[in-house]
């Protein structure tokens, strides 16, 4: 029996298949920007190929997906409408008045009017109060209208989002069922179900987005599994959500804002299992690929978790690993700004055409094309020999870009990785600094294509302990995938002072997500007996516009208020620097997180027990490192480097989905689990 993984980047789909005994074939097809289906199916039958088994071993398919991420950013959803209380139908458009950039007088509008502008966001007549009790009742026939003319307009889709809907969502269940009636075949999306949480904009951008995605979703996931059944797949697919876990794709589509970070988050799971297999619990992961780069924090062998995000600028309040995304992948583009400095990136040639050296009609400078003059990859064996690079053609990108520089193609080169870079341990900042957390205490692994060739200049700039490569990091996102847990996360707001908290109440909340997490996991048919949950709240001090998670028990206790207390002061002092022991601290919402570890893959370590690190070299040639210059680099091949070997920069290490560069004074050493560790000399 086998298992499948597949996560689609901007410039190749990676897939991994590892069979019973724990024998991993990995392997990247480019992308289809056209129909993503086309290069998952390709990979699919090379991936099988290089495994030796059939479409009918395969037991379990999980993927991660962008089409979410895509849908919004490329603006490609249905049209949609939104349903608000009266007077509130402006609540999208007027967003929290806040400003990225404080002083851009031509800044484009922030918030997303472009799900549905104003002619199709209809104020309902209905009207609750802050606890629930009905003030105006709903007009069930200004629905019918609204829903007619919202059909009228060509809408495929309905957000539905009332005032205190969280509280009592009597008014949203009647709209659905109204909806159902007058135009059964429009996808009703409710701000009751979606994120039942205070907070009128965000809830509502939130709905929206949902809305907006699920035609795009379940049109999506519906031709996955016709495209596996084609191919005499029998696995039903599985589906990463921005969380960390996996849900059938069937549920995915019932809930698709919960995909948005879907292919990182594979990442930061293959890092947590490579890393953990090292025994490294506390790292920093950094993930590059062609288009952009993923950068997120695990402590204690548990990614960090932010209860809401952005794509774009629009806010996404939906649970997500915390991770950090820029555009500095090795597609990413380098150019001249305004003041006639070197940048690089967001802007990425992508899969189509690519780097120029890829010979596919790219003529812009990328990182790729950079690495490649400098020496760092081999022109002649890319991706496992999946393609040729056109060193003259990278010449020729990279030169264009020196001219304007005043410089020769050698420095721009070595300038276009400096930039990036330093953009990386920037971003490395932001998720350790930032959060309270000294990155000297963690490692750096380093995954994606392009993130071994990269990662040591960065996490030398931060002194951090050491970087680690995984076996296998430029498919590790796909691999996350098999090791990942079922998992489904409810929320609900149940505001109040710690001291005066009515208990009863709050245990009667965590009691209600309990059971709707644990219907969830019958839907995803994981026996009661394996169901984990995890409990938490989101406190803040009275009068704060902000909250932090802290984990708790259930049911809470009278006892446990104090212990909860001081465990808020304690996350406030660690992100803030400060915490106010005498001031009283409320409840915002309640958490429950319900999952189930599925078995953790077994993978048989790729990495040679006996044998010298001489029996893997396989050549040698000129690389650029500053300040000397090109120099004499060792080649090796990772798969005949055994486990104990010691590798002295500066050399190169190549396999099929990656190169490692190890710069003049690093070494790198086999451990083990078969990573890569680099440090010191």
């Amino acid at each position: 029996m086998m298992q499948i993984g597949v996560d689609i980047g901007g410039t190749f789909t990676d897939i991994v298949a590892l069979d019973h005994e724990g024998k991993l074939a990995l392997t990247k097809v480019p992308s289809t920007p056209k129909d993503l289906l086309d290069g998952i199916a390709a990979a699919v039958r090379r991936v099988l190929a290089l495994a030796g088994g059939t479409a009918e071993q395969v037991e379990r398919f999980i993927h991660g997906t962008t089409v979410a991420t895509n849908a919004v950013l490329e603006q490609k959803g249905p049209v949609t409408a939104v349903f608000t209380t009266g007077g509130f139908e402006d609540v999208l458009e007027l967003g929290r008045m806040k400003r990225s950039r404080m002083y851009d007088l031509d800044m484009d509008v922030e918030t997303p009017t472009f799900l549905a502008p104003r002619r199709r966001r209809f104020g309902i007549r209905e009207r609750l109060d802050a606890r629930g009790i009905v003030l105006t009742p709903l007009d069930e026939d200004h629905v019918r209208a609204a829903v007619r003319t919202a059909r009228e307009q060509g809408a495929q889709a309905i957000a539905v989002c009332y005032l205190f809907s969280f509280v009592n969502p009597a008014h949203e269940l009647r709209t659905r069922e109204i909806c159902r009636e007058v135009a059964p075949d429009v996808s009703v999306s409710l701000s009751s179900e979606v994120d039942p949480t205070f907070r009128e904009y965000e809830r509502l951008c939130v709905t929206a987005f949902d809305a907006y995605l699920r035609p795009v979703v379940r049109r999506y996931l519906a031709g996955l599994s016709d495209m596996l059944r084609g191919l005499g797949v029998p696995a039903v697919p599985q589906i990463m959500r921005s969380r960390g876990g996996i849900v059938s794709a069937e549920l995915a589509a019932r809930e698709p804002v919960t995909l948005f970070l879907s292919g990182p988050a594979g990442g930061v799971v293959g890092a947590t299992f490579a890393a953990e297999r090292s025994g490294v619990l506390d790292f920093v992961s950094l993930d590059m690929g062609g288009t952009s780069n993923d950068v997120a924090l695990v402590r204690g062998g548990e990614p960090l978790i932010a209860s809401e995000g952005s794509i774009g600028p629009y806010p996404v309040r939906t649970p997500m690993v915390d991770v950090s995304t820029i555009g500095a992948g090795g597609g990413s583009i380098a150019w001249i700004d305004g003041a006639g400095g070197l940048r690089v990136g967001p802007q990425s040639a992508g899969a189509e055409p690519g780097p120029a050296c890829y010979d596919r009609g790219g003529e812009d400078a990328t990182v790729t094309d950079a690495s490649v003059l400098l020496g760092y990859l081999n022109p002649a064996s890319f991706a496992g020999g999946l393609m040729t690079l056109d060193v003259g053609a990278a010449e020729r990108a990279v030169a264009a870009v020196a001219r304007r520089l005043g410089l020769d193609v050698v420095a721009t080169a070595a300038g276009i990785h400096r930039v990036v870079n330093a953009r990386m341990a920037d971003q490395i900042r932001l998720v350790t600094i930032k959060r309270g957390w000294d990155p000297r205490q963690f490692s750096l692994v380093v995954l994606g294509g392009a993130g071994p060739v990269n990662g040591v200049p960065p996490a030398s700039e931060l002194a951090m302990a050491d970087v680690l490569v995984p076996e296998a990091p430029g498919v590790l996102a796909a691999f996350g995938l098999l090791a990942a847990a079922i998992e489904h996360h409810h929320a609900r707001t149940w505001p109040g002072p710690v001291g005066e908290v009515d208990l009863a109440g709050v245990n009667r909340c965590l009691a209600e997500l309990d059971e709707i997490g644990r219907a969830r996991m019958r839907d995803e048919g994981v026996p009661a007996s394996d169901v984990r949950v995890r409990y938490s709240a989101d406190m803040r001090y009275i009068g704060q516009a902000y909250e932090l998670e802290v984990p708790i028990r259930a049911p809470v206790m009278s006892t446990d208020l104090s212990e909860i207390e001081r465990a808020f002061h304690a996350v406030h002092e660690r992100v803030y620097g400060y915490a106010r022991a005498q001031q009283p601290a409320e409840f915002v919402n309640f958490r429950a997180v319900h999952s189930s570890p599925l078995p953790r893959p077994t993978l048989r370590t790729v990495a040679r027990e006996r044998g010298a690190a001489d029996d893997a070299r396989i050549g040698e040639r000129r690389a650029y490192f500053a300040p000397d210059g090109f120099v004499p680099t060792a080649i090796y091949d990772r798969a005949r480097l055994p486990i104990g070997a010691r590798v002295k920069g500066p050399a190169i290490v190549e396999q099929a989905d990656t190169t490692t560069v190890i710069p003049p004074g690093a070494a790198a050493l086999v451990d083990p689990a078969g990573n890569l560790r680099i440090g010191n000399e």
